[in-house]
């Protein structure tokens, strides 16, 4: 494999509820993405919520599927979350919310 083959992005990105950090990397064969805000992240199946909860992470998870894969940050945000940190529960973010619904909790006044 070549660095060619090798695709990394990270870009700010206007929400309904402010700017956030959107990144996305890419080789042959697999992808990931997050969205990364002050508070916490929304990321895809990559991401461990058990570590996160373990150091007081915000983390919600979404999960792609081959017919819907998770390339772009901004994928996520009609993704449905699978999985969430206890951070991430504490501010209301739940199973089965999509990732703009979590997005909206997260960036919420304390």
């Amino acid at each position: 494999m070549s660095i060619e083959q090798l695709t990394a992005s990270q870009r700010k990105i206007m929400t309904e509820q402010g700017e956030v950090l959107g990144s996305s990397y890419g080789w042959p064969g697999g992808q990931y993405c997050a969205i990364h805000t002050d508070r916490g992240i929304i990321g895809c199946g990559l991401y461990d919520c058990g570590v996160a909860t373990h150091f007081g992470i915000a983390v919600a998870i979404a999960r792609g599927t081959p017919e819907q894969p998770l390339r772009e940050p901004e994928d996520l945000l009609s993704a449905r979350v699978a999985d969430v940190s206890e951070a991430a529960s504490a501010m209301g973010i739940e199973v089965g919310m999509t990732g703009q619904d979590a997005l909206r909790r997260m960036l919420e006044p304390n």
